[in-house]
Parts: C-alpha cells; structure tokens; sequence
C-alpha cells in the first residue's frame, strides 16, 4: 500500500499478512573478492529495492553503512513494527526488534549466489547489480537484470 503523502514509501507491514514477499539479499563486494550482505525480506523486486538502493544507497559508504544494519524487514519504510508512522523514512531493521541478525560474509560471488533469495543486489566498482535468482525454476542460472532508471529528484 502507498503511503498518499509520500508516495515513494511501501507501507508493507500494513498488509503483510495478505501479501507474499519478494525475498533479497544486498551485498557489498570488497577488495579481496568477497561479499558482506544482508537479508530483505519485502520488495526486493528491481523496481522497488533495486530503485531505492540506487537513489539511496549509491556510494560504498551508503552500502557499507546500509550492510551493518544486519538483515532488514524493508528497505524502505516510514512505518515500524507496530505500524506507527516513524520520523523519518529508511530500512527497518531486525534489531529494533531486539533480534541479532548480523551481515553474513560469503567467500567469492558464486557463494552470494548460491542462496535462496529471488533477487541478490551487489555493490561492485560503484554501481549496483541485480541478478534474478530463478529461485523456483532449476534449470536457470542467476542472471543480471536491469534496475529501472531512477529520477534524480528525492
């Protein structure tokens, strides 16, 4: 549901017990070749969390930063556990909730792609990439796909 004075904000946790999840998880590639990254459990479909972390997340400072939260609910929320409105828009983590949910490290790319998430966001030389994990067909490999271009406005 959208928020009608901020459009650009998912209510998810108004509806969650009607709707199913676009499970993801974020990544950020570091120098040695292996990726730090956290879980999202809502909208994690290239034209809503692809768009976000692109408009709000596009520097290795906003990534890291956005990484050591520790696994999210959203990505993008104005709404918190108990569906209040909160002062400012952002990710909602885990561990406002009192649940320890810490970034996990994986070795090289085909490791971060090895789970089971619908799409995985990687932070690489600057820029984000989202792959489609064909999580429920077997027969495909993960692929890059594209993150609609965002207004430059926010």
């Amino acid at each position: 549901m959208r928020d009608a004075q901020n459009p650009d904000t998912l209510h998810s946790f108004t509806t969650h017990q009607n709707i199913m999840s676009t499970r993801s998880r974020i990544g950020l590639q570091l120098s040695d070749g292996s990726v730090i990254s956290i879980y999202c459990h809502f909208d994690g479909y290239p034209e809503f969390n692809g768009v976000k972390l692109v408009k709000h997340f596009n520097s290795y400072e906003n990534a890291a930063e956005l990484i050591d939260l520790g696994d999210i609910s959203c990505l993008w929320t104005n709404a918190d556990w108990n569906k209040e409105t909160l002062p400012e828009t952002g990710p909602l983590p885990y561990s406002t909730r009192g649940e320890d949910c810490p970034p996990r490290l994986d070795k090289n790319l085909e490791e971060y792609l090895s789970e089971g998430e619908e799409y995985a966001y990687l932070f690489k030389n600057g820029e984000w990439i989202c792959y489609h994990m064909h999580q429920f067909d077997d027969d495909k490999n993960p692929e890059i796909v594209e993150i609609p271009e965002v207004a430059l406005a926010v």
